[in-house]
C-alpha cells in the first residue's frame, strides 16, 4: 500500500481510522495491517478495539475535557467575576484589584483571564507604540512635560442618546480640559461651555500656578494638539503666547507632529476611562453644574488616588502614589 497511515490521517482522521479498520477486518491479522499502513501494531489495535466496542461511533474524536477539575472556580465566585467585568468593563488585572476590595475575593489575573475567556469575553488587542510616549517615561523629573487636550463630553455615539440627550436638557458644560503629567499620568480637570484660546490660557494659569505653590518648581513643556484653542499653527501667534503667557509662570508649549494623536496617547487614553467609568455610569444622576462639579472633583481624586494603573511603570499603582518612583 503506497498511503501511509499518516498520510492517510492528514486528509481525514476519521476516513484514515475505518480505512484502517477495515483492513483488518479483511487480513485478520493486526502485524500485517500495520505493516500495509505503515504505522504501528498498538494504533492498529486501539482502533479496532474501538471499533469492535462502539461501532462508527468509536472511530469518531472523544472529548479531552478531564472528568474531574477539583481546581476550578466555584461557580458562584464565577458569577461575582462576570458581575464586576459588566459594572466596571475593567481588564484583569483591575478587575483583580476591584475584586480584592469591593468583594474581598482574591483571585490571580491570569485566574480572571481564563473565567472570562470561558464566557466569551475577548481580550483587547494591544495597543501600537509610540515613540513620545518613550520619552514620557524616560523623564526622571515629574512634570518635565505633560499631555494637554480637550474632551467634547457631549458625543453622541459615545453617550447614546438617553445621555446625550439628558446633558443638554440640564446644560451641562460641554469641554473637559484635561491635563495628564506624562511621567505618571497625574491629572487636573476643568470645564467650559465654550471652546477658546481665553479658555485655555485660563486653564493654563489655574494649573501652574496651583504647581508652583505646591512647589513644582522647573519647566513645565505643555505638549497640545493643533486645535485653535491652544493657539493654532500661526508662529506669530504661538511665539506670541509662549513669551506672554506661557513663560513668565515657567511653562513652554509644545506641538506634537501634525496628524499624530499617538504623541498624546496618555491624556488620549484618559479620556476614554472618563467615558467608561465616570460618564457613561453617572452623566443620568448629575443634576446641574455644580453637581457635575462636585462628582467630577470625586472621580479625579479617585483617578489620582486609588484607581490602579497598569501602563508602563506604573506597575498597579495610582499616580499618586508614583512620584517618587
Amino acid at each position: 500500500m503506497d498511503l501511509s497511515y499518516r498520510e492517510a490521517y492528514a486528509m481525514n482522521e476519521e476516513e484514515a481510522r475505518r480505512r484502517l479498520v477495515d483492513t483488518f477486518l479483511a487480513t485478520g491479522s493486526l502485524s500485517l495491517t500495520a505493516r500495509l499502513w505503515h504505522t504501528s501494531r498498538h494504533l492498529v489495535r486501539k482502533w479496532v478495539r474501538r471499533y469492535q466496542m462502539e461501532g462508527e461511533a468509536g472511530l469518531g474524536n472523544r472529548s479531552r475535557r478531564p472528568r474531574r477539575c477539583p481546581k476550578k472556580t466555584a461557580q458562584e465566585v464565577e458569577e461575582k467575576v462576570l458581575e464586576a467585568r459588566e459594572k466596571t468593563g475593567y481588564g484583569r488585572r483591575r478587575l483583580a484589584w476591584y475584586l480584592a476590595r469591593e468583594e474581598g475575593l482574591v483571585l490571580s489575573p491570569h485566574t480572571l483571564r481564563h473565567i472570562l475567556r470561558r464566557q466569551g469575553f475577548k481580550g483587547r488587542k494591544a495597543r501600537k507604540s509610540f515613540y513620545p510616549a518613550h520619552w514620557a517615561w524616560e523623564e526622571e523629573r515629574p512634570f518635565c512635560l505633560v499631555q494637554v487636550d480637550v474632551k467634547d463630553i457631549l458625543d453622541k455615539a459615545t453617550l447614546g442618546t438617553r445621555l446625550w440627550d439628558h446633558m443638554r436638557k440640564r446644560r451641562l458644560p460641554r469641554y473637559q480640559w484635561t491635563f495628564c503629567e506624562g511621567r505618571t499620568r497625574l491629572r487636573f480637570l476643568a470645564y467650559s461651555r465654550e471652546l477658546s484660546l481665553t479658555n485655555e490660557l485660563c486653564f493654563m494659569a489655574l494649573v501652574m500656578l496651583w504647581l508652583r505653590k505646591h512647589g513644582i518648581e522647573g519647566e513645565v513643556t505643555w505638549q497640545t494638539d493643533w486645535g485653535e484653542e491652544f493657539g493654532g499653527s500661526n508662529p506669530a501667534k504661538l511665539a506670541m503666547l509662549q513669551e506672554k503667557h506661557f513663560q513668565p509662570l515657567g511653562a513652554k508649549l509644545a506641538r506634537i507632529p501634525l496628524g499624530r494623536k499617538g504623541y498624546n496617547g496618555r491624556v488620549e487614553r484618559s479620556h476614554r476611562s472618563d467615558d467608561e467609568e465616570f460618564y457613561l455610569p453617572f452623566l443620568l444622576r448629575i443634576k446641574d453644574t455644580q453637581d457635575l462639579l462636585d462628582k467630577a472633583a470625586g472621580w479625579v481624586s479617585f483617578y489620582n488616588l486609588v484607581r490602579p494603573h497598569y501602563g508602563k511603570g506604573m506597575e498597579g499603582k495610582p499616580p499618586f502614589a508614583n512620584q517618587g518612583s
